[in-house]
């Protein structure tokens, strides 16, 4: 009776894990993310009434609003897609209290200077840096993939760097940094790199022939220092493809990290080096050794003129070094 009772009492047991495990399989509706937004705003009582409803009592935001009809959010995200549509509201959150104060005669409230009351919309400005960027996340986290994969866990989410810190979206219709404004943008956080960019030696940023973003993705990358691409090597080759091989006689240093040699933004040697030859040379080779004089073998100099004179393919090259023998010659 009594094993009887355990296994009544086991089989209990199993049948309401079961249950258990068959409720946490069913899909269960969240709220939608506008009801979120009138959580954080602190009024529940807020609704939606639209980009239209809000900028046609007054004038004050005439610009802006005209700015973002011809933006990419504004022109290229519409209604009839099925993408979700973007206006003031989806950033801002509701705009009902916002206009309740004020009539729909517009000369009326210009005269009176009337204005909508800013302060019931969400407090962008003061919200943290990864609150801020959730804001755009929460359409771009699906609208931007691959671009934004690697947000989260990059280095400028992780330093606390928001998208609103590069993208000024009240600023005109160009709603991303142009090429010829973003070195600017990227030197008020990296100013070492801006000196590195002003030496004798440098990759033509400053001559507005490059950009920041041909080297770097600063939305997050699988590479160090944000790079595009898998490595080094690759991101460098996108613009010296003669460099990119394979070789038959490659040379191992370069084979997938040219920051061995070069440095990238800038340097005082030629051709970006990270040293003057033969010292950068001379760093991992053991420098040759000449025989000044063929009836007197023991008397030898380093030869130290640039190494390029005699090995002109250091990148790599398919033709073989001949042997070279005989008095005088370089031997290491």
């Amino acid at each position: 009776m009594t094993r009887l009772r355990a296994h009544l009492l086991v089989v209990c047991v199993l049948s309401l894990l079961a249950g258990a495990c068959a409720g946490l399989k069913q899909s269960k509706p969240i709220l939608p993310v506008r009801e979120y937004e009138k959580m954080i705003v602190g009024r529940l009582d807020a609704d939606y009434v639209g980009t239209d409803n809000c900028v046609a009592r007054c004038h004050k935001h005439d610009k802006i609003t005209d700015d973002f009809k011809h933006s990419v959010h504004g022109e290229q995200i519409k209604q009839e897609t099925g993408l979700p549509l973007v206006n003031c509201e989806s950033c801002h959150g509701p705009g009902s209290l916002a206009i309740a104060g004020i009539g729909d005669d517009v000369a009326l409230n210009d005269r009176e200077g009337k204005k909508c009351n800013t302060s019931t919309f969400l407090d962008i400005k003061n919200l943290p840096p990864q609150a801020q960027s959730l804001i755009c996340l929460k359409c771009h986290s699906a609208a931007s993939i691959p671009a934004l994969a690697h947000w989260n866990a990059s280095p400028h989410a992780l330093n606390d760097v928001s998208c609103f810190d590069c993208h000024k979206l009240h600023q005109g219709p160009q709603q991303k940094v142009s090429r010829d404004e973003m070195a600017e943008l990227c030197y008020g956080c990296h100013p070492e790199v801006k000196a590195q960019n002003r030496l004798f030696s440098h990759h033509p940023v400053m001559e507005k022939k490059m950009a920041c973003d041909d080297c770097h993705d600063p939305h997050g990358s699988v590479q160090d220092n944000l790079l595009r691409g898998s490595t080094p090597k690759e991101t460098c080759t996108r613009c010296h493809m003669e460099k990119q091989g394979p070789f038959v006689y490659e040379h191992a240093d370069v084979t997938e990290n040219c920051a061995n040699c070069h440095s990238p933004h800038g340097s005082v040697n030629n051709y970006l080096l990270n040293a003057a030859m033969p010292f950068l040379c001379l760093q991992c080779h053991a420098g040759h050794i000449l025989d000044t004089t063929p009836t007197t073998p023991g008397v030898k100099q380093l030869f130290t003129n640039r190494c390029t004179d005699c090995h002109s393919q250091i990148h790599g090259t398919d033709i073989p070094v001949p042997a070279i023998t005989g008095p005088g010659t370089m031997r290491q």
